[in-house]
């Protein structure tokens, strides 16, 4: 089959599109997908680069998992993965085969019920993901979704809206709460935009330039430029009421500020650091405005279901930008990095091009 591999830690040079990758079997309790759609995520470009450090040094080369890593390589990433069971392993039902399915990303590692997320990985890491033309998963991660959606529009939401429905349970998000939400116009915090809607919560966006009506589009109340002069000040002009929560997925020279605006007792959560991740901080601010800081990474089988039945309620809307050909990766993936547009960028591979693909690719 056809797929994209990621040899080592490094460049672009380190994917490379192969189209001699063995088909995967479908072990016991497994189902074979024929991929039809993989959304991009800044988890691919991190792993990639190494670029998550170590408690004791933060510039180190290190993958998702640190200390405990599960990558070897060759890997194929991709954690969004959207398609069609063709093959089922023992203990799966035949029926099975012929569902549109959207997989569920997580490698619990912790049985059903477990909503422990300590022990957590994921597909595309720790086993090979959905840049390909056929991925093998855990049949419980593969859902049926009955939306009359579109294969690349469903692949713009499993791991953002995940992240963000994640990050919004920690913080314990409520209807009327007001919640800001930096890295607004990417695939995490335009969904945490549309998901703190569906709570009946009132988000405001910060975000660059000439995103302004795109966020308001999708739910946000008001938008604040992220490079405004005086953060704090302008969000007080723009808030109608305290910030409860902020929902943080850029931190670098941010952080402080953010804790700043932040109403005593309030929580800030974040699931990213696309501006920095060591970030300066002021702990008399946390101790004596008593605020609660938490930290979150992808979600729980819970949220999942929850996003699922979200989704086929139509509670929230695709943000697809555009498409690519998996044989185009690197451009797909330059394309995601320069973060100029708003909402996600999904991967085709080039048999569905003309059906998936080309109805959303860039004119």
């Amino acid at each position: 089959m056809k797929a994209v591999r990621l040899l080592g830690h490094g460049g672009m040079d380190q994917l490379v599109h192969s189209d001699d990758v063995p088909v995967p079997e479908p072990g016991p309790g497994e189902v074979l997908i024929d991929v039809h759609a993989c959304g991009m995520n800044n988890t691919d470009v991190w792993v990639r680069e190494g670029a998550y450090g170590s408690e004791t040094d933060p510039g180190s080369v290190s993958t998702w998992r640190r200390g405990r890593s599960t990558l070897t390589f060759p890997r194929i990433q991709g954690t969004d993965t959207v398609g069609e069971i063709v093959a089922v392993g023992d203990g799966v039902p035949g029926a099975r085969i012929g569902e549109r399915v959207m997989v569920d990303f997580s490698i619990y590692n912790r049985p059903e019920g477990d909503d422990s997320l300590a022990d957590i990985d994921y597909i595309g890491h720790g086993r090979d993901g959905g840049y390909a033309e056929y991925v093998a998963v855990p049949a419980e991660n593969a859902y049926e979704v009955t939306s009359r959606i579109s294969d690349a529009e469903l692949a713009t939401f499993c791991c953002a809206y995940l992240t963000a429905e994640q990050m919004l349970d920690r913080a314990r998000l409520e209807a009327g709460e007001r919640v800001l939400v930096t890295g607004a116009s990417g695939g995490v915090g335009s969904a945490v935009i549309q998901l703190a809607r569906v709570r009946g919560a009132i988000p405001y966006a910060v975000s660059s330039a000439g995103k302004e009506h795109a966020l308001r589009e999708i739910g946000a109340e008001d938008v604040v430029l992220r490079d405004v002069p005086d953060l704090v000040g302008a969000v007080g002009r723009m808030v109608d009421g305290p910030v409860d929560v902020v929902a943080d997925l850029v931190a670098g020279p941010l952080f402080n500020d953010l804790l700043r605006i932040l109403r005593p007792e309030g929580r800030y959560t974040t699931a990213g650091a696309i501006g920095g991740p060591v970030v300066g901080l002021d702990l008399r601010t946390m101790y004596l405005k008593q605020l609660e800081l938490h930290g979150s990474s992808q979600g729980t089988r819970t949220a999942f279901r929850r996003l699922v039945r979200y989704i086929e309620d139509g509670r929230i809307r695709p943000l697809l930008d555009r498409t690519f050909r998996l044989s185009d990766f690197h451009e797909a993936q330059r394309t995601f990095m320069s973060k100029t547009y708003v909402g996600k960028l999904v991967v085709v591979p080039d048999r569905h091009w003309a059906t998936v693909g080309a109805p959303y690719a860039a004119s």
